[in-house]
């Protein structure tokens, strides 16, 4: 599940300016892998758009971007408006001059109950940022994609887009569907220069975890690895299926979860 902060790791961020000249958005990126996958695309020389619910939290992150001697702008965006969306993309456009990268990432884990008494609110809060949101955020970024003469989406989905998980019928069901729209946009769009991809993390390192030994200790059993992933892990694969060294890889989806699908 995507939602997270976390530890360094020893990999290495993606190359100096491996993406100059390249505009990239990505949503969710105050915090957790969001903020990791913007941290990187800077690092590696993409203007990129800090684009978070979280108003605060976003030009945080784009004024600690810049210091850092990147290009970095902030946007407020509601992913379950579609107008939100669409004024956020165009921020994005009319900063830097064109829109080339997209990480579709802003999420939100809801409610934990079965499914038989899973309130209808919460379950449409979570369609509307997870599913909903991701829709929304391709339908008015891929015209611009197009425009700037193509480029690369990555959609956070989750290992949930692969197993059920019980008391999250409405996050599992979303980052399913994630999957299935992920392969048709790609499909779609191939022909014209446009590779969309998914990432699934499974449960990531987070300081909540921190303070629940026993929930952490749970969690951590249900990987064959032995522990949790961090964000610097997700957003290390994130970079490089945005990146022209996966230049054939296209409509896939990449579970990044220590082996938790696999058992």
């Amino acid at each position: 599940m995507s939602t997270t902060t976390s530890t360094n790791t020893s990999a290495a961020p993606a190359a100096p300016a491996e993406f100059a000249g390249k505009t990239a958005l990505v949503t969710g990126a105050a915090s957790g892998i969001g903020l990791e996958v913007a941290r990187r695309l800077a690092a590696a020389g993409a203007a990129v758009v800090v684009a978070d619910f979280n108003e605060q939290g976003a030009r945080d992150v784009a004024r600690t971007l810049t210091e850092a001697g990147g290009r970095a702008a902030a946007v407020r965006v509601d992913v379950t408006d579609p107008e939100s969306v669409r004024l956020a993309v165009e921020f994005a456009v009319e900063t830097y001059g064109g829109l080339h990268l997209a990480v579709n990432n802003a999420g939100i884990a809801g409610a934990s109950a079965p499914t038989g008494e899973y309130a209808v609110e919460d379950w449409r809060r979570v369609i509307d940022t997870n599913l909903n949101g991701v829709f929304y955020s391709l339908r008015y970024e891929l015209p611009h994609l197009l425009a700037s003469g193509g480029g690369a989406v990555v959609n956070m989905s989750s290992i949930l887009g692969t197993n059920g998980f019980a008391g999250s019928p409405a996050y599992s069901a979303a980052k399913h569907a994630v999957v299935g729209l992920t392969k048709t946009a790609a499909v779609e769009y191939a022909s014209q220069g446009v590779r969309v991809n998914a990432v699934a993390p499974g449960f990531i390192d987070t300081p909540l975890l921190k303070g629940d030994e026993a929930q952490r200790a749970q969690l951590v059993a249900l990987h064959p690895q032995g522990r949790l992933g961090t964000a610097e892990e997700v957003a290390e694969l994130t970079l490089f299926l945005l990146s022209e060294r996966a230049s054939f890889v296209n409509g896939s989806y990449h579970l990044v979860d220590g082996g938790y699908a696999a058992r």
